[in-house]
């Protein structure tokens, strides 16, 4: 299978304020890059989703916490992609470049779980993808009023896993080069 790693919307927004941080999110960015270091070794194109949003000023184009995170091992050939929305297919060109370089496997990666990852996870889905994978620790959250984010995360990878997406650890992907 051709797969493509898609990582969505780590934005500086989520590491401006100490309030708003993403949960464990030294280790979120260590994974995530440790899986684009594993794509780029392997010829897997790194797709950056970014949300754009002119209503909510951490999003809002052109603002310091629109920008992708500055940590991220981004290199000038990546795909960056913006939405509005929570669903990264949603009027964007995304559907169209997997389709243009033949991908069949999407690897997922990214902010908020519980949001647009998970919005963008099923709508994969809906959208043919049938094989994904979601790198387990590479996605987070704040916490919310009912949950903290641990919770959000572990209950939404419970509905996910074998449904949506499997979840694989990132050492899976490092001892599978």
């Amino acid at each position: 299978m051709k797969q493509a790693l898609i990582i969505i919307d780590i934005q500086e927004a989520f590491f401006l304020d100490g309030q708003q941080n993403l949960w464990n999110s030294e280790a979120i960015i260590k994974n995530i890059n440790a899986s684009i270091t594993w794509a780029r070794r392997n010829e897997v194109p790194v797709i950056f989703i970014q949300h754009t949003d002119a209503d909510d000023v951490d999003f809002a184009l052109g603002q310091p916490g629109w920008e992708l995170y500055h940590g991220l091992l981004r290199q000038a050939e990546d795909q960056v992609i913006q939405k509005t929305t929570w669903d990264a297919f949603y009027q964007t060109e995304l559907a169209a470049y997997l389709q243009a370089h033949h991908i069949d496997q999407l690897i997922f990666a990214g902010a908020q779980t519980e949001f647009c990852l998970d919005t963008t996870i099923r709508s994969a889905f809906s959208h043919g993808y049938h094989h994904n994978i979601l790198i387990e620790d590479a996605h987070s959250t704040l916490n919310s009023n009912v949950l903290a984010a641990p919770q959000i995360i572990q209950h939404h990878e419970s509905i996910w896993h074998n449904r949506f997406v499997r979840i694989q650890s990132i050492g899976g992907f490092q001892h599978a080069d």
